[in-house]
């Protein structure tokens, strides 16, 4: 294996066949813009991150991540398998990446099943949805008003990047969600968020969850590492849970990739993501 060889991972996997594609790329010091969104493009993965600067002696890593789209700012789940790859090189225990959202602290382990990676997001922050936005919100993803709890309304949620979150009260309104690509594309862009994220409560502290995310041939993506850090906030600012407190976010078998994410909600400051990465195979 080649420093600059684009590694394939699958964070957060629920099962064998599960979790969310991402590319690594370990050494990206000589590699142009143009060239760092081709591969993740050619790649068609939601994500692919590349480490773009050399780890320094304690651990700092400067680290970029594109989309076949575009570049975007944070990314969870490709940080989950880039934290998984450095460690089985270097060895577990913390490391900083340095994200263009900011600094973002990581923590690898090793219990003998494997290498776990936690990540803290940067500090979150969470603001009402503009009326104006909600409407084509719900109109993009086929809802009404009607479908959204009321104890748990609309928020966009920021932890490293932008997420709207929709609560919805019914679990066959939740695993029936619709949408146009194109029109959930486009009102993404404008709103500069990342992706739509849409949960039903399945118990206190379990949240199934989708997020609408058009690019390449993707339409939904399988494990939302910077989302599931947005839910926690969200649902912390809204006083929906009392830290700190443990929750399980499972996303992706609507689209075949069950994955399940675990997220620690502190009283303040980030919020922290568990997951695993593994291989895939070619």
């Amino acid at each position: 294996m080649t420093s600059d060889e684009v590694l394939r991972l699958a964070a957060f996997s629920a099962e064998p066949g599960g979790g969310n594609p991402a590319g690594v790329v370990l050494d990206a010091r000589d590699w142009t813009d143009e060239r760092m969104q081709q591969v993740a493009a050619d790649l068609g993965f939601a994500e692919t991150a590349f480490v773009t600067g050399q780890p320094t002696s304690d651990r700092h890593v400067e680290i970029r991540y594109f989309s076949p789209h575009s570049e975007v700012p944070f990314c969870g789940h490709a940080t989950i398998a880039t934290a998984v790859a450095m460690a089985e090189q270097v060895g577990t225990g913390p490391l900083l990446f340095h994200t263009p959202a900011g600094p973002v602290e990581i923590v690898t382990s090793d219990d003998g099943n494997g290498i776990t990676a936690s990540f803290t997001s940067v500090e979150p922050h969470v603001r009402e949805l503009e009326p104006a936005a909600l409407d084509r919100l719900l109109s993009v993803l086929h809802l009404t008003a009607d479908d959204v709890r009321t104890d748990l309304p609309p928020r966009v949620a920021y932890a490293g990047a932008r997420h709207p979150v929709l609560v919805l009260g019914s679990r066959e309104t939740f695993d029936g969600l619709t949408f146009i690509s194109r029109e959930a594309r486009d009102l993404l862009d404008e709103q500069d968020w990342v992706t739509m994220t849409v949960l039903w409560q399945q118990d206190p502290l379990t949240y199934e969850a989708r997020n609408v995310f058009p690019v390449g041939e993707i339409t939904e993506d399988y494990a939302t590492g910077a989302a599931a850090a947005a839910t926690g906030a969200y649902l912390r600012s809204l006083g929906a849970v009392r830290p700190p407190v443990t929750l399980t976010i499972r996303q992706g078998h609507h689209v075949g990739r069950p994955s399940v994410l675990r997220v620690d909600v502190p009283p303040t400051d980030g919020i922290t993501v568990t997951g695993t990465a593994v291989p895939i195979a070619d």
